[in-house]
């Protein structure tokens, strides 16, 4: 099974590539926002590669006015 299996919103962690398309929020800004957020709930580090956590930005994204 690969990632194209399982469609993006029941992955439990996306790459900030399929996270920006996911949550509409532009690639450089996400990258940005991950990088220092770096050590929260919804970053983790795979590698070397940063990853989102889908459901605990959900929550991150529900809660703000402005991103």
């Amino acid at each position: 099974m690969n990632n194209t299996d399982v469609p993006i919103w029941e992955r439990y962690t996306l790459t900030i590539e399929e996270a920006s398309k996911y949550f509409r929020i532009g690639e450089n800004k996400l990258r940005k926002l991950a990088q220092e957020n770096n050590g929260s709930s919804w970053v983790i580090m795979n590698g070397n590669r940063m990853q989102i956590k889908r459901k605990q930005f959900e929550k991150i994204i529900d809660k703000s006015d402005a991103i």
